[in-house]
């Protein structure tokens, strides 16, 4: 059978597979378009597992919230000019939209759930976009709250997730922004675990200024350290980044309470890739 060139483009828009390869696929078939995808996702789930091995730290952070729950999630890939494409940011967003609507109960199940609107499952859905990018994609960790929700993304690298007891859209908004600057660890003091205080005393007590100090008198200085740098962790003592001389607690006094929070900063832990942009594109030339 003749492959025609409107054929060629149509397995390409329907599998953002490239020229030649869809040529090949269709070919190998005889024109069959649905058994050229088939052979075009063989191929894309081959090349996808090749690339598993690469570093992915770049990505994004997207959320999703509505009425009644929301989620942050947190999908990378192994460069920021992919990060930046649309497709990969539509895809982001559609995943956070997806975590929200059906609460998978980790990445595990995410990756098996069936996306509603193309009808494909989520692994085989990330495979396909590995093909079509050429780059490893990775779903990282997600949060998801249910009842009075706000986010905030900056620029697809810093997201928060707010949990508050009820709604205010403009307040919620500002913790959104202050947690996603000043990076708080906890919402109070009673959420502190003891071995974070104790760990945080060790320290404070094994510094060289307090080591000549009488010893009631260095566990005084500590005590009030460490009492600082608690309450520098907590988001209800915090100075309001907007406003320095109200802390939160004050802020939100009488209009709700804050539940929980996350804080996702993208690729924060990861390794990160070390090679050079330039040197690789000219690998990709010569092969």
């Amino acid at each position: 059978m003749n492959v025609t060139a409107t054929m060629v483009k149509e397995l390409r828009d329907k599998t953002g597979a490239g020229m030649m390869d869809a040529k090949k696929a269709l070919v190998e078939v005889d024109g069959d378009m649905e058994k050229a995808m088939e052979v075009l996702r063989q191929k894309g789930i081959a090349s996808a597992e090749k690339k598993m091995g690469r570093i992915a730290a770049e990505g994004r952070v997207e959320s999703y919230v509505d009425d009644s729950c929301g989620a942050v999630i947190e999908v990378n890939c192994e460069t920021d000019f992919v990060a930046k494409n649309q497709e990969f940011i539509d895809l982001a967003k559609g995943l956070a939209e997806l975590v929200a609507k059906m609460n998978p109960a980790d990445v595990a199940a995410l990756e098996a759930l069936t996306c509603p609107k193309c009808g494909k499952v989520i692994s085989d859905v990330l495979k396909e976009k590995i093909a079509s990018i050429g780059e490893k994609i990775t779903i990282r960790r997600f949060a998801r709250y249910e009842g009075n929700v706000a986010s905030y993304i900056h620029n697809g690298k810093i997201g928060v997730l707010l949990g508050t007891t009820a709604k205010d859209a403009e307040l919620t908004k500002d913790i959104c922004l202050h947690i996603a600057s000043s990076a708080p660890e906890f919402v109070s003091r009673k959420d502190i675990p003891q071995e974070v205080i104790q760990h945080e005393t060790d320290v404070e007590m094994g510094k060289e200024d307090l080591a000549k100090k009488p010893e009631a008198i260095r566990a005084k200085i500590v005590e009030g350290r460490v009492n600082k740098l608690m309450a520098q962790k907590c988001l209800l003592e915090q100075p309001f980044v907007k406003n320095p001389d109200v802390t939160i607690e004050q802020l939100i006094s009488g209009k709700l309470d804050i539940v929980k929070f996350e804080r996702f900063v993208l690729g924060e832990g990861l390794e990160k890739r070390n090679d050079n942009f330039a040197d690789e594109v000219m690998s990709q030339i010569k092969k």
